[in-house]
């Protein structure tokens, strides 16, 4: 076993050689004439604002009206989800959503296809892993909207849950387990958040196939008539009518026959401190590249430091023109692309870089990613990258604005997390004003080399040697059991 060093030991020298650096020479950029002049005015923005009316059952419902198309977009959001999975049963909020369209008290699944199919309708459900929400989807035309609605409800407060059709839900569903679990990509994902998370429920990222198989009809039944009471709930409409119109659906549809109850908030368990920088492999035979994942926790949603952080993530691997795809792909010719991402919850969030390289080149992959982490919190970001990198959030958010469902999405995460109501029109200027100093100070908080967790995806035996460096490396096989590894004498080329 090599001597292990510090991370940010292992970058001191490439950091220092980087910072002397012309600019020019450390980062080609591609030159662009003719260019149209910039408006250098921050974005202003005043959102329409929704009217939040409270229902007799306890219900909140937001009207955001929005009259360039005859359409309407209804979201309802469950406040509870994946994060409540009982223990032993990873995946049954997931279940639960998905079969909630399958059948109801008075309708077949194919019935329910039909009549959406007859107005051109969507209706879908959803319960994401790592998330506090179930949301129920629909939208459609104006022309429509009753029987849309109609729709909608019965699946929420009416589910069947046929054992038939869960039958056929788990034959479906299991051959895209087994697929998602022989992709590397996904098998670093998993581990990531594993060691991430410990025993919080985020550390799951699907369901395993046990879970599935040994689900029944009863078990989505009780979580559905537990978790799904109009107090525990936030019921969006957008689109071309009123809110008299709107409220006159909502209590029609969600408010005469959705009886309340009273639901017990999750307790979620504390997350464990990290105790040091860890390199973990899954060792994949015959796997011609390495997946890779470097990251550290981050802040909850509701944190000041959020939205420094996310354009800390736009400069270090947000997009194309990031530090991370200009280094790894466009300098280096290692991967495709590398990335970086940041996420936040109503529990911390993580901030991670990812990356795929052919072995021979893994090495010096995650070397190059730890430089460019280490370059966030030991340099300040030039003015010009870091004005770039601003425009490109708020230009996106910008375009986001004239899709409805996007916009209607922005007021449930202002209610359900409980952000002030003037969060958006406030979100530009905001964004705007992070300073180089305001990242820099950012970086080194929550980029925290000395608590670094890396994973590794990729066949063993040809990039053991590579990562030993980086810190105590522990090895297993794509299924979670210890193994031990004879190096081999070079990597592959």
């Amino acid at each position: 076993m090599r001597k292990i060093f510090k991370i940010s030991a292992i970058v001191c020298l490439s950091i220092t050689s980087l910072m002397g650096q012309d600019k020019s020479t450390s980062m080609k950029a591609v030159q662009r004439l003719n260019r149209a002049p910039v408006n250098q005015e921050v974005l202003k923005v005043n959102l329409p604002r929704p009217v939040k009316i409270a229902l007799s059952n306890g219900l909140t419902l937001l009207v955001l009206e929005r009259h360039k198309l005859p359409t309407i977009t209804a979201n309802l959001w469950i406040k509870t989800g994946a994060l409540s999975d009982p223990k032993g049963m990873p995946g049954l909020a997931n279940f639960t959503a998905d079969m909630l369209r399958e059948g109801t008290a008075k309708r077949s699944s194919e019935q329910i296809s039909e009549e959406l199919d007859s107005i051109g309708g969507d209706l879908n459900a959803e319960a994401r892993f790592g998330q506090g929400i179930t949301q129920v989807r629909a939208s459609g035309l104006m022309d429509s909207a009753d029987r849309l609605m109609e729709l909608m409800s019965d699946v929420v407060i009416n589910p069947a849950f046929p054992k038939s059709e869960l039958e056929k839900y788990k034959k479906r569903r299991q051959p895209q387990l087994e697929e998602e679990r022989s992709q590397p990509g996904y098998l670093a994902r998993e581990k990531f958040y594993r060691v991430l998370y410990g025993d919080f429920p985020a550390s799951v990222v699907a369901p395993t196939p046990k879970a599935l198989a040994s689900v029944q009809a009863d078990d989505l039944r009780k979580f559905h008539d537990k978790y799904f009471s109009p107090g525990n709930a936030i019921l969006g409409i957008a689109g071309d009518l009123t809110v008299t119109q709107a409220r006159a659906l909502a209590e029609k549809y969600f408010g005469l026959s959705w009886q309340n109850h009273p639901v017990s908030a999750t307790n979620l368990p504390p997350i464990a401190p990290l105790s040091g920088t860890r390199v973990y492999l899954i060792d994949r035979p015959g796997s011609v590249q390495t997946e890779i994942f470097a990251g550290n926790l981050a802040v909850r949603r509701v944190d000041p430091d959020y939205i420094p952080l996310r354009v800390l993530n736009r400069v270090l691997g947000g997009g194309v023109a990031s530090r991370l795809f200009l280094d790894l792909r466009e300098e280096k010719g290692y991967t495709y692309g590398a990335f970086s991402n940041v996420t936040g919850n109503i529990y911390p969030g993580i901030l991670a870089a990812r990356t795929e390289v052919r072995n021979a080149v893994t090495d010096g992959s995650i070397h190059e990613l730890l430089v460019q982490l280490e370059r966030m919190r030991e340099e300040a970001v030039p003015g010009k990258e870091l004005e770039d990198s601003r425009r490109s959030i708020i230009a996106e958010f910008a375009l986001s604005l004239e899709n409805p469902q996007e916009l209607l999405d922005d007021w449930l995460t202002v209610e359900y997390y409980g952000l002030p109501l003037d969060y958006w029109d406030r979100y530009p200027k905001e964004v705007a004003q992070v300073t180089s100093a305001k990242v820099q100070e950012i970086a080194k908080k929550y980029i925290d080399v000395d608590h670094l967790q890396i994973v590794c995806v990729g066949d063993g035996k040809q990039i053991e040697n590579a990562l030993e460096k980086y810190g105590l490396v522990e090895a297993t096989d794509t299924d979670g059991n210890a193994v031990k590894l004879s190096p081999a004498s070079k990597l592959l080329n």
